[in-house]
């Protein structure tokens, strides 16, 4: 296999493929599907036909590697973009398609990291001139940016070990430098702002034309006492066991803020949007809870000139870690997943020769998913919020497509959520993306479960909770949202104008199944689900290429999926990067593609994390 060429590079190091691992992957049966496939709701003809997809381990080992390939250039000036298919819908709105994610994942001193510490890399397609299409691409700027690449040479050497990486070169024993703010993983536009977030740092804002990069953003300063309803749960020291967990908090505190310089919250990465309210919400948690058997959570509510509207905080008598999260008219919806503290992987962490979350690890000890339901607006004194409902089954919750409320025909409330889960045992903190420290290369094995196992690789789940007249559950049950799509999937989106609000539709990247040995990541097709009837639909990007995550582009009518889905493809036998355009309604149809745009090859990128598409 050739290496790819400058100023492209493989981020990890060209050693034989882990065909071994591969191999155990190859037995099950695999799909092939067309290149667009219906599944109705009565339907009862197979969804997939069975074909040998006929590639081999060493070529899959390195289009999973070309995803996460290192891109060292910028195109601070807009570039045209080349359509190679279609044409640009004249109806499709004038706007900005940003996407971020991992830019650079190895220096030039022989480390490499795990695609979660990579810089912040923000892409933007500009759909303001109709027809003509300009891209450009630039890093976020941060202080770990700044220290990390010289300015001079444009060469890199990381000094920070991040929280998910082992340094193969630098300090490793005593090195502190693990809070790597790389502002890599959300991005949002509001109030004329444009910011890119990261888990667990203030977000950086950056100039929404030149891509500039402004500087960090306190959103969640200590907040105006006549803003909003400040209403939190008193932390009394009701017994020995809330004293100690006090007193922790108390020693942790100087250590974590002062020695690791870790902030006081953690603001998270996703943010939500009330459209209704015009709000953009975000949360954030204390630091130290991360080693406590307690959570602190604090929503911050900001109109669209970034005033404060409200701020409520709770605090939940749990060891939890949030990354997505829900709203509805009167609640916070929290999925919680419970971990806890790794006494061994602690010190090895510690030592710097593992990476810092290996001190963290999933709580397998509750056979049941944790929600919590927390008043947004009113004290809601019918139901004690701080009692989690208990949904049935060990979920892992990595992301939310939507969540909303609706009157129930019992006098009640039913809250329903739509997200992406994966089993406990699947969980590895260390290992995500098949990020192996010991040998800085990337194993797609983790992220492809053997025959058998698929079960336990991330998909969509429907909740529903039904709460009696006094705000008491009744019933909470977890169910597909089609018994006729059962494949792995994540990064479910939504028409955003429905955003808390009853939805019909839920798009998300998922996999045709048509690959022997990458059969469940990185995903190759867009599926649409109708929540209403079961209904499925998709579009499959074709043999070796990949996805990352759909964004919904509405087109201003008031039908659900009126409007157009972009996606980033990767077109690995290429070494090639597009935007993709899909109706949204003509997704399960040959003409679902209205338009394919080409980046240039010099500037193809690595798999994205989130996108946001902000109008012009």
């Amino acid at each position: 296999m050739q290496s790819v060429s400058l100023p492209l590079s493989l981020a990890f190091p060209t050693l034989a493929p882990a065909t071994k691992h591969l191999t155990a992957i190859a037995g099950s049966s695999r799909f092939h599907p067309s290149a667009a496939v219906s599944y109705g709701a009565t339907s009862s003809s197979p969804f997939l036909r069975p074909e040998p997809s006929g590639e081999s381990a060493e070529e899959a080992y390195w289009d999973y590697q070309f995803l996460f390939a290192s891109q060292r250039s910028e195109s601070p000036n807009p570039i045209l973009l080349r359509i190679v298919e279609g044409s640009v819908p004249a109806d499709l709105p004038r706007g900005i398609y940003y996407l971020i994610g991992p830019g650079l994942l190895s220096d030039d001193q022989g480390s490499s990291i795990n695609p979660l510490d990579g810089h912040g890399y923000l892409r933007a397609f500009d759909f303001s001139g109709g027809d003509s299409v300009w891209y450009s691409a630039k890093y976020v700027e941060t202080e770990a940016h700044r220290e990390e690449r010289d300015g001079e040479t444009g060469r890199w050497r990381f000094t920070h070990r991040g929280t998910f990486s082992v340094l193969r070169k630098g300090k490793r024993v005593g090195n502190l430098k693990v809070m790597k703010n790389v502002a890599n993983t959300c991005v949002v536009r509001w109030g004329g702002r444009l910011l890119c977030l990261w888990e667990g740092g203030d977000p950086y804002e950056i100039d929404p034309k030149t891509l500039r990069t402004i500087g960090t953003v306190d959103l969640i300063r200590d907040p105006d006492p006549k803003a909003g309803d400040h209403r939190s749960w008193p932390g009394e020291w009701r017994d020995f066991r809330d004293f100690g967990i006090n007193v922790a908090a108390q020693l942790l505190k100087p250590i974590l803020r002062g020695v690791f310089k870790m902030p006081p919250k953690r603001l998270l990465s996703h943010y939500k949007i009330d459209g209704e309210r015009k709000r953009l919400i975000v949360l954030a948690c204390s630091t130290e809870d991360m080693l406590l058997p307690r959570s602190n959570f604090t929503f911050y509510e900001f109109d669209g000139d970034f005033e404060l509207k409200q701020r409520k905080e709770f605090i939940a008598e749990d060891h939890l870690l949030i990354h997505d999260w829900g709203f509805t008219d009167s609640y916070y919806v929290l999925m919680g997943n419970r971990i806890k503290l790794d006494m061994p992987g602690s010190l090895v962490a510690a030592s710097g020769m593992a990476p810092m979350v290996s001190a963290l690890a999933p709580n397998t000890r509750h056979n049941s998913t944790p929600i919590y339901l927390l008043p947004r607006f009113s004290a809601d004194q019918q139901r004690d919020w701080r009692v989690p409902i208990e949904a049935p089954g060990q979920l892992w919750s990595t992301h939310f497509s939507n969540s909303f409320e609706e009157q129930g025909s019992h006098g009640g409330l039913v809250v329903q959520l739509q997200a992406a889960v994966c089993s406990y045992q699947w969980i590895n903190f260390p290992k995500m993306f098949g990020y192996d420290w010991r040998s800085s290369r990337l194993d797609p094995a983790y992220m492809n479960a053997t025959q058998g196992k698929e079960a336990m690789l991330s998909h969509l789940v429907n909740v529903k909770i039904k709460l009696d007249v006094g705000g008491a559950c009744k019933e909470c049950s977890v169910d597909e949202p089609s018994k006729h799509w059962r494949q792995s999937a994540d990064f479910p989106v939504i028409n955003p104008t429905f955003a808390g609000k009853k939805n019909s539709y839920v798009y998300a990247a998922t996999c045709s199944g048509s690959r022997q040995f990458l059969p469940h990541f990185p995903f190759d097709t867009v599926v649409k689900l109708n929540c209403q009837d079961g209904s499925v639909s998709s579009w499959w990007a074709g043999s070796r290429r990949f996805i990352g995550e759909p964004t919904f582009v509405p087109r201003g009518s008031t039908e659900e999926d009126d409007g157009y889905i972009l996606v980033a493809e990767y077109e690995v036998s290429k070494q090639m990067c597009y935007l993709v355009i899909l109706d949204a309604k003509r997704i399960g149809k040959a003409d679902a593609v209205k338009a394919k745009l080409e980046v240039p090859s010099f500037l193809r990128f690595p798999l994205g994390f989130h996108g946001f598409w902000a109008n012009t």
